[in-house]
Order: C-alpha cells, then sequence, then structure tokens
C-alpha cells in the first residue's frame, strides 16, 4: 500500500511531500545531547519525535539512516561563544576527567532511551571522534573567503557570507541592522561583528579539553560537528535534518551557512523540528533550572511529581500532542497519559479474549475496515499521532462492545483487526506493554494460580473424583502447563 508522506519543511514554513533525493535510501541527522546531566522530559521529546518518523519511514519500506550525535566538546555555556565548556566546567565542579563526565552522562541518556523504547540510531558519532573532520570543514571555509582568523580563533564572517548568500533563510531573520548596530557596540572583541561565530576557539591555558590544529590548540565550535558528521556519514546533501525548536537560531542556522561556505550549496531538503516542553509556560532546559530529569519521573522523587509515571506513560504523554505543538507539564496531564495508555493497552489485551462468529455486523465492519486508512492518512499528515490514538481509542471502543456481546466480528476482520492495532500502537507509535514485560510478577501470578488449581485437583483425587481430577490435567496441558504426578506429589511447569 503507497503512502504519501506529507511533512512540515521549516525551511519553506509548509507541509510538503516528502521525496527522498535517493530513494528508497533517507539520510536523517538528529541534534543529540550535550551529556553533562541527566536527560529530563526536553530530551525526551526530540527523541520520541524523530523515533516515530524513523519507525515510520522504515515501515513504509525506506532504508534509513539515522544519525544522531553526541555533543561532548565545544558546546559553550552562551551562544554568543562565551563562557565555559559546560563538560569541562562540570568536570572541574566534579573533579573527573571530562571524558569520565561524557561517558557517564551518554550512558545514563542510553538507559532513559532504552526505558522510553527509543530505538538506537544507525550511527551514534562523538564530537570528540570526529575534530579532524570539523578542522577540514573550518579550512574549506577559510579557503572560499568566509571565515578569519584572530588570536588563535577563527570566526564565520556573517556579514561577507550575507552579501554572498543569504543568512536567515531557517529562522526567517533579517540580520542586516545587526549587523551594522554591532559595529557601534564595546566588546566584540576577537569578532569583526557581533554576530559572528566561533569555527574554533583557541584554549586558554587552564582548558583541558585541546586539540592542535593550524591556528592554535583548542577545540571545535559547537556548530561545526553537526555539519562535518553530517556531511561524512550521509553526504554532501541528506534528506531529512531535525531537532529541537530551540535548535532553528542560532545552531541550525549557522549549519546551513557553514555547509553552502564549505561546498557552494545547502546540505539538507528537510529541516523538521519539535516543540518544546514546558513548565507553567516556560522552556524546560537545564539553563533555566527547571527540569524534571526522565529518572525522577520514573521515581516520583521530585518535588513537583506527586506520583512516579512510568517510561510508556511518558512516551504516551508527548504522543498524545502533535510534536509541532507545545506540551505544558502538570501532573493531571501526565495522570491522564496514564489512564489513557491503560485504555489502549486493556483494549488490544482484549483482542485475544473475543469469539468471533460467522459475520460481523455492519458497524464493527466499518470500524475495521477504516481502521488502517485512517491511521494511515493521520501519520501521512505531518505525523499526526495524537489523530493515530483517537483511532486506536475508537477500536478499543468497538472491543469492548464486542467483549460485551453487542456486537459480532468474523474471523478476518478480527485478524485485521487485531493486526492494525497492534501494527500502530507496537512498532509505529512504539508504545510497549509494561505489565507484560515484567515477567517475574506474571511468573509469580501463574504461579499462584495453578497452585491453587492443583489443590483443588488434589482434593478431587482424594475424593477418588478422578474424571475430575483428569479434566484439571488436560485443560491445563492444553493451556501450556505439564502436569506430573509423583510420590511426593503434585509439580507441573509452563512448556513455552
Amino acid at each position: 500500500m503507497e503512502q504519501n508522506l506529507l511533512i512540515y519543511n521549516t525551511l519553506t514554513r509548509s507541509k510538503v511531500l516528502f521525496e527522498p533525493i535517493h530513494a528508497p535510501n533517507v539520510g536523517m541527522y538528529v541534534c543529540g545531547p550535550t551529556v553533562y546531566g541527566d536527560p529530563h522530559l526536553g530530551h525526551a521529546r526530540p527523541a520520541i519525535t524523530f523515533d516515530i518518523l524513523f519507525r515510520y519511514l522504515k515501515h513504509l519500506g525506506y532504508k534509513v539512516r539515522y544519525v544522531r550525535n553526541i555533543t561532548d566538546v565545544g558546546h559553550l555555556e552562551h551562544d554568543a561563544d562565551e563562557g565555559d565548556d559546560k563538560i569541562e566546567k562540570k568536570a572541574r565542579l566534579e573533579q573527573l576527567e571530562p571524558m569520565e563526565i561524557a561517558q557517564y552522562y551518554t550512558n545514563r541518556y542510553h538507559d532513559a532511551m532504552k526505558a522510553l523504547n527509543v530505538l538506537p540510531p544507525s550511527i551514534e558519532p562523538h564530537a570528540t571522534g570526529h575534530i579532524i573532520e570539523q578542522e577540514q570543514l573550518v579550512k574549506e571555509i577559510i579557503d572560499n573567503g568566509y571565515a578569519y582568523e584572530s588570536n588563535g580563533s577563527v570566526y564565520f564572517d556573517i556579514e561577507k557570507y550575507n552579501k554572498d548568500h543569504k543568512y536567515g533563510i531557517l529562522s526567517h531573520r533579517n540580520l542586516d541592522d545587526v549587523i551594522n548596530n554591532s559595529r557601534e557596540l564595546d566588546g566584540v572583541g576577537e569578532k569583526h561583528n557581533q554576530v559572528d561565530f566561533a569555527l574554533w576557539k583557541k584554549a586558554q591555558p587552564e582548558h583541558i579539553m585541546r586539540w592542535p590544529s593550524p591556528w592554535s590548540d583548542g577545540f571545535p565550535g559547537w556548530h561545526c560537528e553537526c555539519t562535518a558528521m553530517g556531511r561524512k556519514y550521509l553526504g554532501k546533501q541528506f534528506d531529512i535534518h531535525g531537532g529541537g525548536m530551540d535548535l532553528i537560531f542560532p545552531h541550525h542556522e549557522c549549519e546551513i551557512a557553514q555547509a553552502v561556505a564549505s561546498q557552494g550549496e545547502p546540505m539538507v531538503k528537510y529541516w523538521m523540528h519539535n516543540n518544546m516542553i514546558t513548565i507553567n509556560g516556560q522552556k524546560m532546559g537545564k539553563s533555566l533550572g527547571n527540569f524534571i530529569t526522565l529518572e525522577q519521573f520514573f521515581t516520583g522523587n521530585h518535588e513537583l511529581l506527586k506520583q512516579a509515571f512510568s517510561p510508556m506513560a511518558i512516551r504516551f504523554f508527548i504522543l498524545s500532542a502533535h510534536y509541532r505543538g507545545t506540551v505544558d507539564f502538570s501532573n493531571d496531564a501526565l495522570v491522564a497519559s496514564e489512564k489513557g495508555l491503560e485504555r489502549l493497552m486493556n483494549g488490544l489485551n482484549d483482542l485475544d479474549r473475543i469469539t468471533p462468529t460467522d459475520k460481523c455486523d455492519d458497524e464493527t465492519m466499518k470500524v475495521v475496515k477504516e481502521l488502517r486508512q485512517k491511521c494511515y492518512d493521520a501519520m501521512n499528515d505531518d505525523l499526526a499521532t495524537p489523530l493515530v490514538i483517537s483511532h486506536l481509542f475508537e477500536a478499543c471502543s468497538t472491543v469492548n462492545k464486542l467483549l460485551d456481546h453487542k456486537a459480532t466480528i468474523c474471523q478476518d476482520c478480527l485478524d485485521e483487526l487485531k493486526q492494525v492495532m497492534r501494527l500502530f500502537a507496537f512498532d509505529i507509535l512504539g508504545l510497549r506493554d509494561e505489565k507484560a514485560d515484567n515477567n517475574e510478577d506474571r511468573e509469580e501470578a501463574y504461579g499462584k494460580v495453578v497452585d491453587m488449581v492443583l489443590s483443588l485437583r488434589a482434593k478431587a483425587r482424594a475424593n477418588k473424583d478422578w474424571v475430575t481430577c483428569d479434566q484439571i490435567r488436560d485443560a491445563l496441558k492444553d493451556a501450556g502447563f505439564e502436569v506430573k504426578d509423583t510420590k511426593d506429589g503434585c509439580v507441573w511447569k509452563l512448556n513455552v
């Protein structure tokens, strides 16, 4: 079944038909975390958003190379190339090696992503592992006349670039006035203009993370890594670049400028951005100090949380809003998501309790026949996951009617209903039945039930009620339980 996927391209401010450059191959790059602290809800949203896109593109038959980076050097505290490297600052505070900090929080990020059922990317490059590629990028930009060296640092010349091309095409900012006004400002320092950004920073004597370069011992600017690594693994042109909306300016704007300045043409066809998670209307982020880590959500250990919320409740909460809309945190919203997830999982589990009949009633047949394409239409409309969830809820209502014998369904339609609901809930939305995942609790519950049944069988044996005794044994066998009578009593095991 061929599907026409529309996605919102930030570059054009419009929904456009997704047409890969080299179909069926798709190249996708998404900005990953700067690893100097525990992942929080703001990190979960882009990870889940682009996990959905990754899953859906693969489902549609595309061969997707998904690159998501780890920023472990160069991300300074302020966008104006000022302050400490965030990782090095954390290392000094905790008296650890910077790479020790980066590795620790990378591991923590991976653990959180696994809990959220986010698929790992095809490639996860680290900025520190691609210093040579970043230096090469800087050399190309200098050679093409769009960068200058100043006291061992290298800066991108926005004014020169803006004359030949256009800086601001992604964020739709007009920087002409900013460039002119910056000349009147004091404190420009090494830069020609206030808006110029660093491609390479000379390391101060106390700076631990440093590499040799033609300009100085130093480190690459934050914006360089994604351009260099995107080009290395996806080529000079690739399909999708994603990230949070807060990265549109300056990070992604600078990436576009770097690509054009180094190779003469843009690198990315479609720019996609998820909106923010907010708390009381303010963006959630480490720099603002108003974030709740994912581990705190999972344990409930935070003053703003009234209870713990499972990873799948968090995933469902994020998917319940469109990725381009804001999501404001509240306990009530998370409780509602928890209940919605439980309703969906109950509906999926109840599918196995339905007994089909010879034919469907008209309403059931209509729901089943339309469900698959309704869910596809929602996904094709810029990944409208809330609408997919609403269609699955409609299907759950049908399941309840079938269980209450207020509707009928044939075997073929029941098979279709099971396939579609499980496809979109599990494979595409990436949800998981956490209760079913808890094997220890399931085994304990199984054991108690089987022991209770076998105690009834033992009473039947004591009363020499051999018919009931054999019926219980055979029923357990049909359910997958092997029962053996020994001189020490009855023993059982589950054959699965």
